[in-house]
Formats: structure tokens, sequence, C-alpha cells
């Protein structure tokens, strides 16, 4: 289950027979949440999101899912941001 699940099936699927603007390519969703096309693969591949149609044509996602997703940030903020998995940076003396 996704950290941001998309809407109802059939909400999807009359606005995919409306044109609604709600659905979008994984490049419309990367500048929909004003990151690059891999975030968006990385928070497929990681569960933050799901694409509501994926085949031969492309992944399609939500693109109000994928607004709400950004909008939540990372779902770990280290107290240190020059802190890595490894510890802090050193520090040239």
């Amino acid at each position: 289950m996704p950290a941001y699940s998309n809407p109802d099936g059939i909400d999807i699927h009359f606005a995919l027979i409306a044109g609604n603007d709600d659905i979008g390519d994984l490049w419309e969703a990367a500048r929909a949440a004003e990151v690059k096309p891999g975030t968006i693969r990385v928070w497929v591949t990681r569960g933050k999101i799901e694409p509501i149609l994926d085949g031969e044509a492309g992944q399609y996602f939500h693109l109000p899912t994928v607004r709400q997703a950004a909008a939540g940030g990372a779902k770990f903020t280290p107290a240190d941001p020059a802190a890595n998995s490894r510890g802090p940076h050193a520090h040239a003396a």
C-alpha cells in the first residue's frame, strides 16, 4: 500500500474519459511535484506513490496525489542535514 494512495478507480476512470488534467505521464508528474523524473521513479519503487496506469505506453499518475506526496516531504529528516549514513562529515583543519 503506497503512503499516498490514488483516488477510487471509478473517479480516475471518469477523469480519463473527461480528458481531465489531473492525469499525467512521468514527466508531467515530475513537473507537478517540482522534482526530476528519477525522483518519481524512486517514490514508486519505495512505495510512496503508485502509477494509476502502468504498461507499454509508460506510467501515468494522478497529479494531485503526486503534489500531495511532494508536499509531504521525506519520511526521515536528519537533525544534522550534513550528516549521512556514516555520520557527520569531517571538517578539514
